[in-house]
């Protein structure tokens, strides 16, 4: 890892570990995605409170972590780019593109992020929208690489047309490894993957990023079950998380930051994090 890139990583990761809270999603234009975020200048502050290591936002909602004054609060994650490889209905042309691809991290650098987020979607029969992440990824490293700023790829490997979701994300594991290990010859930084569906596979995600993997949430679930699966994930060798609809939608955000946080830092199981959720909120 390049000295300059530490730098930021050190605001992003605590001591090697780290919880992302993702509110990026009003940018899916996906109604489902909303349903939390109604109010997130609301949520924005619960959050800060809460204290999860970063927030992940885009860049028209990044004032409101970065015009807070106090300290220490939650680091800035930006996404850079938009595509529509997440609405319930499968589109004709399938597109991915960066916010700004002359100056793709100019907004990051202004507001000081920690490090920047972009998607690396592979879809059956799309080959368009592949090769257009890959031109985002490689514009973003020229960019990364100039001003030291952490770049997060985001690997997914989508599901065919007419397999449950339009576009919902699978957890096979020899799709997910190939598909890591090409984000990480892209530039990656750190890596954002889809946890597998065996959770007992992780450790080969882990080992193909060879670079800090943080488990994607995707769609929220039962509490316990997330907490138990964020422990088992942990023990695979993830450092940490990128959650959201597992955190913003559910009834308590701010608990469950404060649960995520005790498995991720202090190595809590399961049922403890469920314990830290239930008993901080009497």
């Amino acid at each position: 890892m390049p000295g300059p890139h530490k730098v930021r990583l050190n605001r992003l990761f605590n001591l090697g570990k780290c919880l992302d809270v993702a509110i990026d999603h009003g940018i899916a234009n996906e109604p489902d995605f909303l349903i939390g975020l109604e109010d997130i200048s609301k949520v924005m502050g619960s959050l800060i409170d809460a204290c999860p290591d970063a927030i992940q936002v885009n860049v028209g909602q990044a004032d409101l972590l970065q015009q807070v004054a106090r300290q220490p609060k939650p680091a800035l994650v930006m996404r850079t780019d938009v595509g529509n490889a997440y609405n319930t209905t499968r589109h004709r042309e399938m597109w991915a593109v960066l916010h700004n691809p002359e100056e793709p991290i100019l907004a990051a650098l202004q507001l000081d992020a920690a490090a920047v987020v972009v998607n690396l979607y592979m879809i059956p029969d799309e080959p368009g929208i592949f090769r257009q992440c890959v031109e985002n990824i490689s514009r973003l490293r020229h960019a990364c690489d100039k001003y030291a700023m952490p770049l997060m790829i985001e690997p997914l490997v989508m599901a065919p047309a007419g397999q449950g979701a339009a576009y919902g994300s699978l957890g096979d594991v020899e799709k997910i490894v190939p598909l890591v290990r090409l984000a990480r010859e892209l530039g990656a930084d750190i890596i954002k993957a889809d946890p597998t569906e065996n959770v007992s596979d992780f450790h080969r995600v882990v080992e193909a990023a060879r670079c800090p993997t943080l488990v994607r949430g995707g769609g929220k679930g039962d509490i316990a079950g997330v907490l138990e699966k964020s422990a088992a994930l942990m023990a695979q060798g993830a450092s940490g998380m990128v959650y959201g609809r597992n955190v913003y939608q559910h009834d308590n955000p701010s608990r469950m930051v404060k649960a995520l946080m005790a498995i991720i830092h202090q190595g809590a199981s399961g049922g403890e994090a469920l314990a830290i959720y239930t008993a901080t909120g009497r």
